[in-house]
C-alpha cells in the first residue's frame, strides 16, 4: 500500500479530470460519426447516466478504501464533481435531445414516471454537493456541518441505482452489479458509526 499511495501521490488531480473527460469524448465521437447504434439518443443518454453513477461510487469508495491503507482522498473532489458533471449533462440530453424541449410532457412525466421522478431527486441533492465542494466551504460550514451535508451522497447514490432499475425494467446483471456496489458501498460507510453508536450506549 505504501508503494501504491507514494505513486497516487504524484498523479496531479487534473489528470483525473482529464482521463474523466474520455468517456464523454468518445460518446461526442460516437455521435458524430455514427457509432452509437440504431438509438444514438437513448445510447448518448445512457451513457451520460452510467458514467455519472460509475463516477459517484468511486466517490464513496474512497473512505472504504482508505481504512483498508489505500489514501486517495484527494481524488475524492474530483470525483465527485465528474459524477455531478455527467449527471447534468444525462438531465440535458432528456431535456433536449429526447423530450425536445416540450416542457409541459416533462411537467407530466415529474408527476407519473417514477424513473423521473427519482432521477431528479438523485440530481437535485447533487447540487449541494457540487456547490460546496471547494475549500472555502468547509470553512463557512465547519467541518461538522459540511459533513453531514455531504451525507447527501448516500441519497444521491440510491436514487442513481433505483434510477438506473426503473428505466431498465429488468433485473439485468448490470443492473444487479450497481445496485449490489451502491448498497455494499453504503454499508461500509455507515455499518462501523452504528456499532460506534451501540457501543456508546452500553
Amino acid at each position: 500500500m505504501d508503494w501504491l499511495n507514494a505513486q497516487a501521490r504524484r498523479v496531479p488531480t487534473w489528470v483525473v479530470y482529464l482521463l474523466g473527460l474520455v468517456p464523454l469524448g468518445l460518446l461526442v465521437w460516437g455521435a458524430v460519426f455514427g457509432g452509437l447504434g440504431p438509438d444514438p439518443v437513448k445510447a448518448i443518454e445512457r451513457g451520460l447516466g452510467e458514467r455519472g453513477l460509475q463516477f459517484l461510487l468511486a466517490s464513496l469508495a474512497i473512505t472504504p478504501l482508505r481504512r483498508v491503507g489505500l489514501n486517495l482522498l484527494r481524488f475524492r473532489r474530483a470525483l465527485g464533481l465528474l459524477s455531478f458533471a455527467y449527471v447534468a449533462l444525462h438531465l440535458v440530453a432528456w431535456v433536449w435531445l429526447d423530450m425536445g424541449l416540450r416542457w409541459g410532457e416533462m411537467l407530466a412525466d415529474l408527476t407519473k414516471r417514477p424513473f423521473v421522478i427519482v432521477g431528479m431527486i438523485g440530481f437535485l441533492v447533487m447540487i449541494p454537493l457540487a456547490a460546496t465542494s471547494w475549500n472555502g466551504a468547509i470553512r463557512r460550514l465547519g467541518s461538522a456541518a459540511w459533513n453531514r451535508l455531504h451525507r447527501l451522497a448516500y441519497v444521491a447514490i440510491l436514487a442513481g441505482a433505483v434510477h438506473l432499475a426503473l428505466l431498465s425494467k429488468v433485473w439485468t446483471t448490470e443492473v444487479l452489479v450497481y445496485f449490489g456496489l451502491s448498497l455494499g458501498l453504503l454499508a461500509l460507510r455507515l455499518m462501523p458509526k452504528a456499532r460506534a453508536g451501540r457501543r456508546a450506549s452500553v
